[in-house]
């Protein structure tokens, strides 16, 4: 048996065997934590499906399905990806009519000549296999290098698809309405553009855009009442947590709170006219990477609260609408080592990605 099936075999039994849950302290009371897969190399996104399965893209260019008796297979299909940096397999996501539909969402660094491009692809998922795969966004023109690609991919109230991406080191291309470098796209679920997307009239922008002025923006989520968060990484601090509006510059390079890694100013400061200040920033840096808006009952006095899953510090940040965005919570435990992403389940626990154990954990309360 080739060492391949071999570690594949190991790890469908262990993720099939019986968790064992620790008790960990927050501020609102005790919570349990348990593994619900192991093993995993460079986990990136995560999305549940209807038959109490998930799906999990590891970025070096692997999507595994884990069924709800536990254990799972690699899902065959996959566009290949550019893995190098931060490249690679990024998110998933599966939307609301995925029982009628079938269809997967994937966001991914494409390799494209000269280097690599952020790119959303569709795919009906057939039990372990992506079937009928179109590419329905690419960044065109891409670049070289390996950074700063985003990128989430979320579904609006409307069933339109909203993508992040990163501006790719090429700071000035973020306030460039003629690239897509750092911006929120708003995209059918075709992949054409919807008719009211703010920039469709403005000779020479590129019509996907929705809003713009991003770094890297790694978090995005819709809360209950439709309104779009997105957490975005700065340089040397300058963290952000932003709500998005159509049309809305958000500022980078020319506004940041951090500053560059040199040490430098970035831009002109704090604020200037026509960009939008963040709802929240860290400094120092947590590196901010997965955003749930809780609206479950597991946690009741988490419910609206921001979940912010960090790679730096090891944690979720939670951030409090009601007290003006501020952070009222860190969650800090063995588990919490470099937190790629966080979800809310549809039973109200919360799950999140840790690189750093290479594991996907639940969050709950009896």
């Amino acid at each position: 048996m080739k060492r391949a099936k071999i570690a594949a075999l190991a790890a469908a039994i262990l993720a099939s065997a019986p968790a064992v849950a620790e008790t960990r302290s927050t501020l609102t009371g005790p919570v349990e934590i348990e593994a619900v897969a192991t093993g995993l190399d460079e986990p990136w996104g995560l999305a549940f499906l209807p038959d109490g399965g998930f799906l999990v893209t590891l970025r070096g260019g692997e999507l595994r399905r884990y069924w709800p008796e536990g254990g799972y297979v690699p899902v065959t299909g996959v566009p290949a990806v550019f893995d190098r940096g931060q490249g690679g397999l990024l998110d998933v996501m599966v939307p609301r009519d995925f029982s009628d539909t079938g269809e997967v969402f994937l966001t991914f660094a494409r390799p494209q000549a000269g280097g690599a491009g952020t790119a959303l692809v569709r795919g009906v998922l057939e039990a372990g296999r992506l079937e009928d795969t179109e590419i329905l966004w690419e960044m065109v023109p891409g670049s070289s290098g390996g950074r700063h690609f985003g990128s989430r991919v979320v579904e609006g109230p409307e069933g339109r698809l909203f993508v992040t991406v990163g501006e790719r080191g090429e700071r000035e291309a973020a306030q460039d309405l003629r690239r897509e470098n750092g911006s929120v796209l708003r995209l059918n679920r075709d992949g054409t553009v919807p008719e009211d997307n703010p920039f469709l009239d403005i000779p020479g922008a590129r019509p996907e855009i929705y809003s713009y002025g991003h770094r890297n923006p790694q978090g995005a989520a819709f809360a209950a009442d439709g309104t779009l968060y997105v957490v975005e990484h700065g340089a040397r601090g300058g963290d952000e947590v932003n709500r998005i509006e159509p049309g809305l510059n958000y500022g980078w390079p020319v506004i940041a709170y951090g500053r560059h890694y040199t040490g430098l100013r970035i831009g002109v400061g704090n604020e200037a006219p026509g960009m939008e200040q963040p709802l929240h920033f860290w400094d120092p840096s947590i590196a901010p990477s997965g955003l749930a808006v809780y609206e479950g009952d597991m946690f009741p006095d988490w419910r609206g609260d921001l979940l912010v899953g960090a790679l730096a510090f090891d944690l979720i940040s939670r951030v409090d609408p009601e007290t003006g965005f501020a952070e009222v919570e860190r969650i800090e435990t063995p588990e919490t080592i470099r937190v790629r992403d966080v979800r809310m389940a549809p039973d109200g626990s919360v799950w999140f990605l840790s690189v750093g154990n290479g594991a996907i954990y639940r969050m709950f309360r009896d």
